[in-house]
C-alpha cells in the first residue's frame, strides 16, 4: 500500500489498485487451498484452479503494462496529464489571503526593521541577515538616562532597538550614539502593549529570535543579554524574564525574586498569604509565570502572545496568568525566571503623570492621573478574564484531545504520503 500511496499519476494509481485487488484474490484462493489440502479428492481441482489464476494474473499484468503505456502516451500528447499535475500543484499552494491574484514568486509574506539607504546600495544582498533579537521599550524623556544604560547593554550587532515614545518627545533622544540606529515610534499617552499590538505583528518580527518587551524603569548593572539568551536556549525557555534583585527592587510576586546560587527557577514554595504554593502546584503564579515589566519571548511564543493581546485592553493586566498557554508545551518547564542574569525593578509610576515634558502640554501644567490609570487597569483585567471564560465556552474545539489527535493524524498522513507541499493551517476546519 505504501508504494501505491507514493504514486502520482491517476493511471499509475489505477494500475496499482488493480494489482492490489488481484493480490487479494490470489491470497483468498491460497487460504482456501490451505484449508482444503487435507481433502485428497479436491487436490486436483485446486491445482487446476491455481494454474488458471496464474494465467489470468500474467495476462492482466502484461495487458495493463501495454494498454496503460498506450493510454499514458496519448494523454501526455494531449497535455491531459500535465494539466492534471499542474492543477494539483496549484491547489496545494498556501497563499496568504489577498495574494491570490499574484504569482507565487512575487508574494513577500514577512518583513523586518532593517533600514535601507535611499541610494548607493546594491539590491542584491548576498549576505544572509545575522541571527538577531529585538529590544522594544516604552519610554518617556524623564527616564532617558536609565533607558540609555539599558540600550548600551544590548550590542547593536545582535539586537534591533525600538523605542515607543509615550510622551511624544523624540528629537531629544538624538544626541545618544545609538539613536539613529533605533526605530522610533511615537503616540502620546499609549502603553507598551498598545504599541506592541500595532507595531510588533508576528510577520514583522518573524526574523528575530527573541523579543524583549521591557519597561523603562529597569536597572541592568548585573545583566548581560548575550549570556541571558545562552541560558534561555540551554534551558529551553520560551517565555522568561531576568530575576529581580530583591534587596533593591519593587517585587510584586515572589516568583520573580532572584534565588542566590541558582541559574534558573520555574516555581516557588509559598505557605503564607492568599495564594499558597506547594511542591505539586501547577498553576500561576506558583509556576509558569513571569511579570509584565521585563518579559522575553521566543519567536513562537510571541506569535501566540500577540494574538492573545486584546486590541482595546491596553494595560494587558491579566495577560501574565495566561502566558503559559503560549509556552509551546508544558508551562511548568518552558516558562522560567533567570537568576544568573538579574535586574533591578525601580518601580517608577510614569503612566498618567504629566509634568510638562509631554509634547502636547505646556511646561506650567502638571497633572497626576495615576490613580485613574490603576483603576482602569483593574477594570481591563476583569474584562479580559470574562472574555477568556466566554471564549472557552464558545470554542468547543479548544483544548480537545480528540481534535489534537485528528490534526496529528492528518500531519502524519501528509508525511507518509511523501507530499512536498506544506499544509496550510487555514485548511483545517473541524466541526464537533
Amino acid at each position: 500500500m505504501e508504494s501505491y500511496l507514493s504514486l502520482s499519476s491517476p493511471l499509475e494509481r489505477k494500475a496499482a489498485l488493480g494489482f492490489s485487488d488481484t493480490v487479494a484474490v490470489v491470497k483468498g484462493s491460497l487460504i482456501k487451498w490451505a484449508s482444503a489440502t487435507s481433502d485428497p479428492k479436491r487436490g486436483s481441482y485446486l491445482c487446476s484452479l491455481l494454474i488458471a489464476l496464474s494465467l489470468i494474473c500474467s495476462i492482466y499484468f502484461v495487458g495493463s503494462a501495454f494498454f496503460g503505456k498506450q493510454y499514458k502516451e496519448r494523454l501526455t500528447a494531449w497535455g491531459v496529464i500535465e494539466a492534471m499535475q499542474t492543477s494539483d500543484i496549484c491547489k496545494d499552494h498556501c497563499r496568504p489571503s489577498g495574494s491570490e491574484a499574484l504569482p507565487q514568486g512575487i508574494v513577500t509574506k514577512k518583513s523586518n526593521y532593517k533600514m535601507r539607504p535611499l541610494w548607493g546600495s546594491s539590491l542584491k544582498d548576498d549576505n544572509p541577515l545575522p541571527s538577531m533579537s529585538l529590544l522594544a521599550i516604552a519610554v518617556g524623556i524623564k527616564q532617558k538616562a536609565i533607558v540609555n544604560q539599558i540600550v548600551e547593554k544590548f550590542p547593536l550587532s545582535d539586537f534591533v532597538v525600538m523605542l515607543f515614545h509615550y510622551d511624544g518627545v523624540v528629537d531629544d533622544w538624538r544626541d545618544l550614539s545609538w539613536s539613529n540606529s533605533a526605530i522610533h515610534v511615537s503616540a502620546v499617552n499609549q502603553t507598551k502593549w498598545w504599541f506592541a499590538k500595532r507595531f510588533l505583528h508576528p510577520d514583522i518580527v518573524a526574523e528575530y529570535n527573541y523579543i524583549f518587551l521591557w519597561d523603562e524603569d529597569l536597572g541592568v548593572e548585573n545583566f548581560n543579554p548575550r549570556r541571558y539568551l545562552s541560558i534561555v536556549k540551554d534551558e529551553g525557555l520560551e517565555v522568561s524574564q531576568p530575576a529581580l534583585d530583591p534587596s533593591k527592587s519593587t517585587v510584586h510576586h515572589q516568583i520573580t525574586a532572584r534565588i542566590r546560587n541558582s541559574i534558573v527557577h520555574r516555581k516557588i514554595l509559598k505557605f503564607r498569604g492568599n495564594t499558597k504554593c506547594y511542591g505539586n502546584s501547577t498553576s500561576p503564579p506558583c509556576t509558569g509565570w513571569v511579570e509584565m515589566m521585563a518579559p522575553v519571548f521566543s519567536k513562537a511564543a510571541w506569535q501566540c502572545t500577540w494574538y492573545m493581546i486584546q486590541n482595546d485592553l491596553i494595560h494587558a493586566w491579566g495577560l501574565d496568568r495566561k502566558l503559559g498557554y503560549c509556552a509551546q508545551g508544558d508551562w511548568t518547564k518552558n516558562v522560567g525566571v533567570v537568576d544568573a542574569e538579574y535586574i533591578v525593578h525601580l518601580g517608577l509610576s510614569t503612566l498618567g503623570v504629566f509634568n510638562g515634558s509631554e509634547a502636547l502640554l505646556s511646561k506650567s501644567k502638571e497633572v497626576d492621573k495615576r490613580p485613574e490609570v490603576r483603576t482602569q487597569s483593574s477594570v481591563e483585567m476583569n474584562i479580559f478574564h470574562e472574555r477568556w471564560e466566554a471564549a472557552i465556552k464558545e470554542d468547543r474545539c479548544w483544548g480537545s484531545d480528540s481534535l489534537n489527535g485528528v490534526m496529528q493524524l492528518v500531519l502524519e498522513m501528509h508525511i507518509d504520503l511523501g507530499l512536498s507541499t506544506p499544509l496550510c493551517p487555514s485548511s483545517f476546519h473541524f466541526w464537533v
